[in-house]
């Protein structure tokens, strides 16, 4: 047995992965928000901002020793529960301190259930929400990364995954797709509106997201050198690639490309990739990135005719995405990329093949199967849907709290008060009434419907308001 030394350079670059890492639930989130309705944002901010919190307690406490501890094929033991002997030391062929590789690991833990609310923003509730992301971290996420990471069946059977092409975003995109099916669809009227409510917000989130990626992808080298060079430029050029394609089937298909568009094909492309950065050449990652991206853009456009609700199309961007991602990874892997890798078919070798089939398979179906029986017993119990009033504006029935108040950022309210046309104390007397009421209500209806002033008052204020501003 060798002894493990730290190195510094490994350490500064793993640090600095795990802070990017990070740097993507953000990221998701504002892409996640720029997409619904404005009525949504807060709640859909929330439910990634939120697994920050939850996810890292859990991953803490057991989660990290269930899926890295040392234990049999199926999980990990206990050994690290509440990090204990998780220290500073580097463990055995690492040259990083253990500590930072938990840290690295938990900010994955974080940002996979956090993919699975793009699924189920608008009809969810927060507190079931909460409940789930807990649940499926511990149950579903930490077992399928001790298969493929800590020494369980999938990693001894030759399975490849990088970066979490199979433990990410096929787990993720396929439990989005139950959940979308176990919640049903919006109401009609919420469904109705796809237009995304703030398109700058999304084209944010996508940067951040792929700026962030770098660190996911070639920050799982856990070291600075080749391997970690050589997945940061497959990460971008997967990513371009697939930007590229998704902008010329905009152009072919409808006419015209959409700045969403490109965010969401940055996006695939960075999925499609994520299995194979370590493993493949640039032009092999181009390649990957063209396919995904006309692989999700096809299922996207299936998926629209379908009873199915996948709000914001999370299965076609990450479960399919995923999917192409790890089958193409035994077709493009290379060992003169990565010597601990294998040759794929292109290479030489069908071998690849199996482990990879296999691993596909056993997170579509341990995924899908563990998400609809928690989901279930959260169904049977506390409940997992809002009421039809609370879903026409979530932000202020789960939350109590509105992203914006007026399209001209002047609060009403205050507004009116100012205008003289309101007293304050009748004001006090409405918000009291909008915050008491079970359905959500617009400031601007209580105070019409108290007889305080007529609508087209209001309307006229508001327009003076903007055209001043």
């Amino acid at each position: 047995m060798t002894e493990s030394v730290i190195f510094a350079g490994d350490t500064s670059w793993v640090l600095v992965s795990t802070a990017l890492v990070l740097l993507m639930t953000p990221g998701l989130a504002f892409f996640y928000a720029g997409l619904v309705r404005r009525r949504n944002v807060v709640n859909t901010l929330m439910m990634s901002f939120a697994a920050l919190g939850v996810v890292s307690v859990v991953w803490a406490l057991a989660g990290y020793s269930i899926a890295f501890a040392p234990g049999n094929d199926w999980v990990g033991g206990l050994d690290y529960l509440a990090l204990t002997s998780v220290g500073l030391e580097a463990t055995e062929g690492s040259t990083i301190p253990h500590v930072l590789f938990m840290a690295f690991q938990m900010m994955f833990a974080i940002i996979t259930p956090a993919l699975i609310s793009g699924a189920v923003v608008g009809r969810m509730k927060f507190s079931a929400y909460l409940v789930f992301v807990a649940l499926w971290s511990l149950l579903i996420y930490s077992p399928l990364c001790h298969w493929v990471w800590g020494g369980g069946w999938l990693g001894q059977d030759g399975a490849l995954d990088f970066a979490g092409g199979t433990v990410v975003h096929i787990s993720a995109g396929i439990s989005a797709l139950v959940a979308a099916w176990m919640l049903g669809p919006r109401n009609s009227r919420e469904r109705a509106s796809t237009m995304p409510h703030h398109v700058p917000m999304t084209v944010l989130g996508a940067a951040l997201l792929w700026f962030g990626w770098f660190g996911f992808n070639a920050g799982s080298a856990l070291g600075a050198g080749g391997v970690a060079a050589n997945a940061l430029v497959t990460t971008h050029m997967a990513a371009s690639s697939a930007l590229i394609s998704w902008v010329v089937l905009d152009l072919f298909f409808k006419g015209r490309a959409s700045a969403v568009g490109a965010a969401i094909g940055a996006v695939v492309g960075l999925v499609t990739i994520t299995p194979a950065a370590g493993f493949v050449t640039p032009m092999g990652a181009m390649a990957m990135g063209l396919l995904g991206a006309g692989a999700s853009y096809a299922a996207m456009s299936l998926l629209e005719h379908l009873e199915l609700d996948d709000t914001l199309d999370v299965f076609a961007c990450h479960g399919v995405a995923g999917i192409v991602g790890s089958i193409l990874t035994g077709f493009f892997a290379t060992e003169t990329v990565n010597p601990d890798g294998a040759n794929g078919v292109f290479y030489g070798s069908w071998e690849l093949m199996v482990p990879q089939l296999t691993g596909t398979l056993a997170a579509i179906v341990f995924a899908g199967l563990g998400t609809a029986f928690i989901l279930k017993v959260l169904q049977l119990t506390i409940g997992i849907r809002v009421s039809e009033g609370a879903e026409t504006w979530l932000d202020q029935a789960e939350h109590d709290e509105q992203a914006y108040v007026n399209h001209d950022g002047w609060p009403l309210g205050q507004l009116l008060v100012a205008k003289g046309v309101v007293a304050a104390s009748d004001l006090a007397i409405c918000l009291e009434e909008q915050r008491r009421s079970e359905v959500p209500k617009r400031l601007g209806t209580i105070v019409v419907e108290r007889g305080l002033v007529e609508l087209g008052v209001i309307e006229k204020l508001i327009e003076q308001q903007r055209v001043s501003a």
